[in-house]
């Protein structure tokens, strides 16, 4: 069976489908059912015929459930229509047995990432580096991880930044003091939480009829905070947020042939994080796709190294290339 598995499988690869039909068909017998259908869900895959693929692998893995081939095209459309957590679930019984298929461990990665459980997915894919230091996809998506863990960890200090920001942009006014306090801060041009962090005792101390009263009272007001006088002085200014940079304009359509220019970009063939995040630009033809420039498919929520460099050379292969980024 496993010859015949391969010489259909083969067909199937390049792309003579009817042949391969037809060699499937002569399949017989109830050891072949599970095979058949995964072969039959092969065929319909081909021809981007992705519900009825579905079908077939489903039916596939209720005659055998440990035909691991058939699990993993499962989990494979699954993660691509974006049911993330079936396809998660299959993929984890793809791999449960070793040796575990390389691309099913790093698409579980990919959704891992996807869903911020960045620690799993790095153990993941320094599984497969260790395994195969010369995996070129995996050791450039290990790099794709680490990043994304850093920038989650930045993210977790810039939303704590901007709470910080906050509370220190808060009006005094928004506080019960007494009126000489009040009219002691008002005269010294303390307005903000953020302008008493920088300033010290001493120099209340030192302004005309600010006393020891007043004094305790503001220092009171700032520890129900976990706040003192002159903290800010110590721990440095606030950087001010910055915006992200615009995008850069869209130039019209690189000149090519418009037959291959329509075509859709599922006949790239690419990874699964390389379609799940042309999907979120809404990019369906390769027309589309060329209209945009590295730096804008590299502002996408986990796009890295790995799916610039896979999109380029798909397509350098049909000689197109990316929008060059404006000067």
């Amino acid at each position: 069976m496993s010859q015949i598995h391969d010489d259909i499988t083969g067909l199937i690869e390049s792309a003579n489908l009817d042949e391969a039909e037809r060699r499937i068909a002569a399949l017989s017998g109830e050891d072949t059912r599970a095979e058949k259908l995964y072969l039959e869900g092969r065929v319909a895959e081909q021809r981007y015929d992705w519900n009825t693929a579905i079908e077939k692998y489903r039916a596939a893995a209720d005659v055998d459930e440990n035909h691991r081939e058939g699990l993993f095209h499962l989990a494979y459309l699954l993660d691509l229509r974006g049911d993330d957590e079936e396809a998660m679930s299959l993929y984890e019984e793809c791999i449960a047995e070793t040796p575990a298929p390389v691309n099913a461990v790093l698409n579980l990665a990919v959704l891992y990432e996807d869903h911020g459980r960045y620690d799993e997915a790095l153990t993941l894919v320094r599984g497969v580096v260790n395994e195969h230091p010369n995996h070129v996809r995996a050791r450039l998506f290990l790099g794709d991880v680490q990043n994304s863990l850093t920038m989650y960890y930045d993210e977790e200090r810039e939303a704590s930044r901007e709470q910080r920001s906050a509370i220190l942009d808060t009006p005094i006014s928004d506080f019960e003091l007494s009126v000489r306090s009040r009219n002691c801060l008002k005269q010294m041009n303390i307005n903000t939480i953020g302008d008493l962090l920088r300033i010290t005792e001493a120099k209340l101390l030192a302004y005309k009829n600010f006393g020891e009263t007043s004094l305790n009272e503001i220092k009171e007001m700032l520890r129900v905070k976990g706040l003192r006088l002159g903290q800010a002085l110590e721990d440095g200014p606030v950087t001010p947020s910055v915006g992200a940079p615009p995008p850069p304009a869209v130039a019209g359509i690189a000149a090519g042939d418009p037959n291959i220019l329509n075509r859709s970009v599922a006949e790239l063939e690419l990874s699964v994080r390389s379609r799940k995040c042309l999907q979120r630009l809404g990019i369906s033809t390769l027309g589309e796709l060329i209209q945009r420039s590295e730096a804008e498919l590299m502002a996408i929520k986990n796009f890295g190294q790995t799916s610039l460099v896979e999109i380029k050379r798909r397509l350098g292969e049909l000689g197109l290339g990316l929008r060059e980024s404006a000067v």
